[in-house]
């Protein structure tokens, strides 16, 4: 996307501050407080991302019970946002394009590749479904962003996801790792402790039964949205399909262009923008 140079000029004398659209963050960079922070995003360690207005929030987990991804699932589809560590120099995106392109075509999907606000992005549709994927270079990190959703929704979620992504915040670390390599990803301790609640009643369950309320397919485990904070109640249930899947969460519906943003750190800003 060409930008203005007076524009652009002028926006980097400014703080670097959450509600800008000026992101992916990196967080060494960013004049936000860190109080402020709290209150606006979900901290999921090397990745930092905003909560999504009546959405809902999903932790898929390995067979040896570690966090493997978290979702935003949203009334469009769903979302997830992961930081990978990089060369100093950047491109790794560019190589990843190529790959992963490949690897769809591979799959049966019919790719292709659209010019968004940060490059290149691939859109892989499916029977019923479309996947986008969004990557950015920064300082020493990649960060991806993966849409996936019903196909009459497709508009809608993708520039829900550019309005996550350019509000989403990179905690790269200083610890060494090889390019490509996908940094930790940590549950906040709220999350943590109904994702283990929630697990231990299903292992609970007597006769593959399991208690009311939880549903156990694959183990992934889902926490409601309330304001800010989301995940207040865990419980288990399947992951939701990327393409196929017509089990999406719903919640409030998305505020119009005309309605006043609820918070500076609100990823529906950036939606209203882009619309």
């Amino acid at each position: 996307m060409a930008r203005d140079p007076e524009s652009t000029s002028n926006a980097s004398d400014q703080p670097l501050l959450i509600g800008q659209a000026r992101g992916p963050y990196d967080i060494t960079e960013l004049d936000t407080p860190a109080e402020d922070l709290e209150k606006s995003h979900l901290d999921l360690g090397a990745v930092l991302v905003p909560v999504v207005e009546g959405g809902q929030v999903t932790v898929e987990m390995t067979a040896d019970h570690q966090p493997e991804a978290v979702y935003l699932v949203t009334p469009y589809g769903r979302l997830t946002v992961a930081a990978f560590a990089a060369p100093k120099s950047p491109g790794l995106w560019r190589e990843v394009v190529g790959e992963l392109v490949d690897s769809l075509k591979n799959d049966g999907a019919a790719t292709s590749i659209e010019d968004g606000h940060w490059g290149r992005e691939i859109v892989a549709e499916v029977p019923g479904g479309s996947h986008r994927f969004i990557g950015v270079d920064g300082p020493r990190w990649m960060v991806r962003l993966v849409a996936s959703g019903p196909t009459e929704t497709a508009s809608e979620l993708s520039q829900l996801s550019r309005a996550v992504l350019a509000e989403s915040v990179v905690r790269r670390g200083t610890e060494p790792a090889p390019p490509r390599e996908m940094l930790p990803l940590v549950l906040p301790p709220v999350l943590a402790e109904q994702v283990a609640a929630a697990q231990q009643q299903m292992f609970a369950a007597e006769g593959g039964e399991v208690p009311p309320g939880v549903v156990v397919p694959d183990g992934a485990v889902t926490g409601a949205g309330d304001d800010v904070q989301p995940a207040q109640q865990a419980a288990v249930t399947e992951p939701s399909g990327a393409a196929d899947d017509a089990g999406f969460a719903t919640g409030d519906d998305v505020d119009s262009a005309d309605d006043q943003p609820r918070s500076a750190g609100s990823a529906m800003q950036r939606f209203r923008r882009r619309r």
